[in-house]
């Protein structure tokens, strides 16, 4: 069986935020016990991503190291109309992508000890964010 949610999740700065609990709350329990759970957010300025939970440095550094990659005003940028952060959201959102997938075993998400979902936003101001969730049971 196959079923599919859509929610929001709230609005956050430029960064990776740890949005594990968020993404709980809002998926339907209880969950199957065994399955997928697919996760996909309806824009191209921010991404998904699984990561350390534990250290509140890695969601800091990983910040750092994809301003560091990707900069912001490059001279050969053509797409600059709606900003400065605009263009390098796209390429970062390219880089890590815009849906993970996560096992669930005995009704609850298989995720490592110190592994937590992440939305990257890459925009200053990115608003709330769309996401569908399917679950594959």
């Amino acid at each position: 069986m196959i079923t599919q949610h859509q929610f929001s999740l709230s609005a956050k700065r430029r960064g990776c935020h740890l949005v594990t609990h968020e993404i709980l709350e809002n998926l339907p329990h209880p969950l199957p016990q065994t399955g997928l759970l697919n996760l996909f957010v309806q824009h191209t300025s921010c991404a998904l991503s699984i990561n350390e939970n534990a250290d509140p440095d890695v969601r800091t550094d990983m910040s750092k190291i994809l301003d560091h990659l990707v900069k912001e005003n490059e001279p050969y940028y053509d797409h600059v109309f709606e900003g400065a952060d605009d263009m390098p959201a796209h390429a970062k959102s390219s880089l890590f992508g815009v849906s993970i997938t996560i096992p669930i075993t005995n009704g609850r998400l298989n995720l490592g000890t110190w592994q937590g979902i992440y939305l990257c936003e890459f925009r200053d101001y990115g608003g709330s964010r769309r996401i569908v969730a399917t679950i594959y049971e």
